[in-house]
């Protein structure tokens, strides 16, 4: 049997989010000071760059971006085949900054812990927000996002998969269903 796909947001769709997340942001945080980006690879890092692009068009200066890779910080390291390390590029101090943390997908909420694992060894922020495109729910960890792009409430074996274009931005969403 062929998986279904069918589209939960489209670029108009995303670009809705994505403009509203960073509204929310802003708002929560009255503005950019002490404000800092840092994306998750692969996915959040591309999610993070279109919220810095949203956030600087609203404010008209530039919020500080990293991103951050959570290979060596995963709790299922030894069962993963498809270990690659990738590279965190953080290049000023998260200590006293306000970190909007952000990845494309939150499930089980393991990857956002193994980031804030990552994001602790680096620095001590003044905290820590959490930014995701979809929440499909099903948590095995106490994970709750601060701006959320879409709800989506989804079966164990389906998957969502964000589609980026050649320039890693985002242009669709799809559930699979298998």
């Amino acid at each position: 049997m062929a998986a279904e796909k069918i589209e939960i947001l489209d670029l108009e769709g995303i670009n809705r989010a994505v403009t509203r997340i960073a509204h929310e942001i802003l708002e929560k945080n009255k503005g950019i000071e002490d404000l800092v980006l840092i994306g998750i690879r692969t996915g959040g890092d591309y999610l993070a760059t279109q919220l810095q692009k949203k956030i600087s068009e609203i404010e008209g200066q530039v919020v500080l971006l990293g991103t951050i890779d959570v290979t060596m910080y995963r709790d299922d390291i030894g069962s993963r085949s498809d270990l690659s390390v990738g590279q965190t590029d953080i290049r000023f101090t998260l200590s006293d900054r306000r970190v909007i943390l952000i990845d494309d997908v939150l499930f089980t909420g393991r990857t956002i812990r193994a980031a804030m694992d990552a994001l602790i060894d680096l620095g001590r922020p003044q905290n820590i927000q959490l930014a995701i495109l979809v929440d499909r729910g099903h948590r095995e960890l106490p994970i709750r996002p601060d701006y959320i792009g879409r709800n989506l409430p989804t079966a164990r074996n389906e998957k969502i998969e964000v589609e980026f274009d050649q320039q890693h931005a985002p242009y669709a969403v799809h559930l699979i269903r298998s």
